[in-house]
Order: C-alpha cells, then sequence, then structure tokens
C-alpha cells in the first residue's frame, strides 16, 4: 500500500454506524476505472453522471457501474478503497470480471 494511503487511514476508528457502505468500481468513457467509496451506490452513480461527483469523473462521462463491494462501515470501505486503488489495472480489471478476489 503506498505511504499516502497508509497516512490518510492511520488513526482511523472503528465504526459505530449501522448503515452499510459500499467500495465501486465505475469505467469512464475514456476506458480509465475510478474506484470510489458510498452509503447510497444509486444516488452515487447519478452524482458522477451529472457532473456533480468526483473531479475525475466530470470530464470523462458518462460513467457505468462495473463492481461493488459491501464493506461493514465507512473505515473498513476507505480501507478497501485504498487497497484497491493501490492495485495495477489488470488486477482491477480481474476484480472486476471475477466479482471480487
Amino acid at each position: 500500500m503506498e505511504k499516502k494511503y497508509k497516512r490518510m487511514l492511520k488513526g482511523l476508528k472503528a465504526d459505530t454506524g449501522d448503515a452499510p457502505w459500499f467500495v465501486y468500481i465505475l469505467q469512464c468513457s475514456d476506458g480509465s476505472l475510478y474506484t470510489g467509496i458510498t452509503n447510497d451506490v444509486e444516488r452515487r452513480l447519478q452524482k458522477h453522471n451529472n457532473g456533480k461527483g468526483a473531479r475525475y469523473t466530470r470530464t470523462r462521462r458518462p460513467v457505468t457501474l462495473l463492481y461493488t463491494e459491501t464493506c461493514g462501515g465507512r473505515s473498513q470501505a476507505l480501507i478497501r478503497e485504498c487497497e484497491i486503488k493501490s492495485f495495477p489495472k489488470s488486477k482491477k480489471s480481474l476484480l472486476v470480471s471475477r466479482g471480487g478476489l
């Protein structure tokens, strides 16, 4: 895992919320992959496609949802997001095609 992700995750506390969080992977119109987290996948996908999502996806619309993974809480979702972001594109594509590793 990259140093910047390790620093970001350092000090995260255990989740106390009941709502599940999700890690998702989108395919952008230019073929690139974007990974993010949310507690409402459909709402977040809509935001990305309306240009109100992440800066990265604003100029790469439309985006298509390829993969979702349920995590226990926000902290766990952030940890998994960082792990997936450190994967090369080939490993992300394998994750998507298998539905999980």
